[in-house]
């Protein structure tokens, strides 16, 4: 599993891909096998994450990629430019989602995450849904590799 440093964003969606792996088998015994699953089956019971939602430790790394979305958003033109540019279809895909009020962050991640389920049942997406998921992938590899240029920073720092 990539590390939360290395890179964010796809740590985020793996664990989200883990939860619902363990949403799934969370019967079955050889999940007991794998240590990390194992731990996350716990982790899931103890939150109450079972049927939705996702554990602290996913939440925490978001709220962290939240915090430097909006510095970024105040800092950097171009990556301002980028996000007013992704605004009116991330405000259509939060329009018929099952929380309208989530960040566009948040969008992002469960517009990604999304796409993935699709591609695994081996589902056809639009040209136009593809695009998206292009500039959002691109926005979040960009913040992803910012969050990690600042992990290194914070630890040169000692």
């Amino acid at each position: 599993m990539k590390s939360k440093t290395d890179n964010i964003a796809e740590y985020i969606l793996h664990l989200w891909q883990m939860e619902d792996m363990v949403r799934a088998f969370a019967d079955d015994p050889a999940l007991q096998q794998n240590t990390f699953l194992s731990d996350l089956l716990q982790m899931m019971r103890l939150e109450g994450v079972m049927d939705h939602g996702h554990v602290q430790i996913a939440q925490n790394a978001l709220a962290e990629l939240e915090d430097l979305h909006a510095e970024l958003q105040d800092t950097e033109a171009t990556y301002r430019a980028a996000v007013l540019h992704l605004q009116p279809q991330l405000n259509i895909l939060k329009s018929k989602s099952d929380n309208p009020t989530q960040s566009d962050l948040s969008m992002m991640f469960v517009f990604l995450y999304n796409i993935m389920l699709l591609h695994l049942q081996k589902r056809h997406v639009s040209s136009g849904t593809d695009a998206l998921r292009q500039e959002v992938s691109r926005l979040l590899a960009y913040l992803s590799k910012t969050y990690k240029e600042n992990s290194n920073d914070d630890q040169t720092a000692l």
